[in-house]
């Protein structure tokens, strides 16, 4: 089928801000946990050790060898399925849906956090999200990323905070949130003027201050993102 249009005053609108602590905080306050693969990755090394002390091109060494490739196989499909659902929930559930224009190329040259960016995977998940909302006629934007962890989403002040500051707090209108909150607001802030949709009066303050529902990406994975509102329910009654 032809995918429909995206609406022309796209009323329920999401920015998300993705991270390694947390992998995706968006402006509803769902944060969703990054995927734990420390137990896939536990036996991964334990399988590689393994496999450098067969003798290299005999019967063991082979079926050894296919042991590491079945469990960089497992590693591939479970952030990918994890992936696949997340970015299907926000395609479904939104209008429109921005997002950071993330250079993951220059991120992974730096020595500093390669791995668990590599880990993440933000690039492939930006990919799947993008076309998955062109197939439901949601709008995607991918905004510029420069500041948007440092201005204020209520006033545009900016402040300076090390990568350990996990709280937001504007030193000019007293505006506090979570770090990755406050990004959320700002990146959806610059999407909506990116497809020319006015701001609302109100400011962030009366709707980003509830405490964030946190969703393990584990149950993303078991329950498929069309449950996503449901577990962020019972995750509140918890």
């Amino acid at each position: 089928r032809e995918p429909p249009d995206p609406p022309e005053n796209p009323e329920k609108c999401v920015g998300i801000d993705v991270g390694i602590l947390t992998y995706a905080h968006d402006t509803d306050g769902t944060a969703v946990g990054s995927l734990d693969l420390s137990d896939e990755r536990d036996r991964l090394e334990r399988e590689q050790r393994t496999l450098s002390r067969k003798e290299h091109g005999s019967n063991n060494y082979e079926k050894q060898r296919r042991r590491v490739a079945e469990c960089h196989a497992d590693l591939r499909r479970k952030r990918r399925d994890f992936l696949h659902k997340l970015s299907a929930y926000y395609a479904r559930e939104y209008d429109l849906v921005a997002v950071e224009d993330l250079n993951v190329k220059g991120m992974m040259e730096s020595p500093s956090n390669s791995r668990n960016t590599a880990s993440a995977a933000w690039r492939t998940f930006l990919s799947l999200l993008e076309y998955k909302c062109e197939r439901e006629g949601t709008h995607f934007v991918a905004v510029s990323p420069r500041g948007t962890t440092k201005e204020c989403a209520a006033c545009g002040v900016s402040t300076d905070k090390p990568l350990w500051v996990r709280e937001h707090s504007c030193p000019a209108c007293g505006f506090e949130a979570d770090r990755d909150a406050n990004a959320a607001w700002n990146i959806l802030s610059r999407g909506l003027e990116d497809v020319g949709v006015g701001h609302s009066e109100g400011t962030p303050v009366e709707t980003a201050l509830p405490v964030d529902t946190l969703v393990s990406a584990k149950r993303v994975v078991e329950a498929g993102s069309p449950t996503l509102k449901k577990r962020t329910a019972s995750a509140v009654s918890e």
